[in-house]
């Protein structure tokens, strides 16, 4: 990206720029959590994402605690430089609590998803529900939506080469991951976790855009206030048919 400092100059920089505080932190617990098993590799068949485990043995913990294991340095690396590539600007305008609260929402989510495909009758389902799912990326997904619909025409580099609008990079990669989820596939990549981050990522967002719970809030108060007025014989006044209303 080139900037301008003098007329003179240009320099080049990479990325978003300097980490925020929220992506620092969870970049520092993935990191630390990614050395656990290497000391106590048993650590795994605890903490990471088995739908067996949660329905059998109510290993409640397992939807947050996957998020934080990572399979190879490959893994980490790439989930980790994605959250900050487009996690940095949506922690900058939404602020770091909100952020973080998105982040974990979509990534709990995504286990959800996952724990009811391997519930469904599906042709994968058996596989997916005894295969232990690992990573950040179905959170990381649900950062990469709310890029693509905070900022829809910044160009992505798809393959480092071509530029594409970030919408059509998240409608590439959401199609990419629900037609993954559906085959089913033989490889390791937990693709009901992508398509999880994503739906869950999205309804979220429309949930807060037309804020229902600020409608549920409201809707109680009212009844509530009614409530009491009919209990102590108090009516709304107003200027028609002042006759047959007192006025509080």
């Amino acid at each position: 990206m080139p900037r301008y400092p003098s007329p003179y100059q240009v320099s080049y920089t990479f990325g978003p720029g300097p980490l925020t505080p929220g992506i620092k932190v969870l970049i520092w617990v993935n990191v630390g959590m990614f050395l656990v098993p290497i000391v106590m590799p048993a650590v795994t068949l605890y903490l990471a994402l088995v739908p067996a485990a949660i329905v059998e043995r109510w290993f409640a913990w397992q939807p947050l605690t996957y998020m934080f294991l990572h399979d190879g340095v490959f893994h980490i690396l790439v989930n980790m430089l994605m959250l900050w590539m487009f996690g940095t600007d949506l922690e900058r305008t939404w602020g770091t609590r909100f952020f973080l609260r998105y982040y974990f929402v979509a990534g709990i989510g995504a286990a959800a998803v996952t724990v009811l495909l391997a519930l469904a009758p599906l042709p994968f389902a058996d596989l997916l529900y005894y295969t232990p799912t690992v990573g950040a990326s179905g959170a990381i997904y649900g950062v990469l939506l709310a890029y693509g619909l905070m900022f829809p025409k910044r160009p992505i580099y798809l393959y480092l080469l071509f530029p594409i609008p970030a919408r059509v990079f998240v409608l590439i990669m959401c199609a990419i991951a629900l037609l993954s989820s559906i085959s089913g596939g033989g490889s390791n990549i937990a693709h009901s976790a992508h398509l999880g981050g994503l739906l869950v990522g999205y309804l979220y967002l429309k949930m807060q855009r037309g804020n229902p719970l600020a409608e549920i809030k409201y809707w109680y108060a009212k009844m509530r206030m009614n409530r009491m007025r009919r209990k102590f014989d108090v009516h709304r006044g107003g200027r028609q048919d002042d006759g047959n209303r007192w006025v509080h």
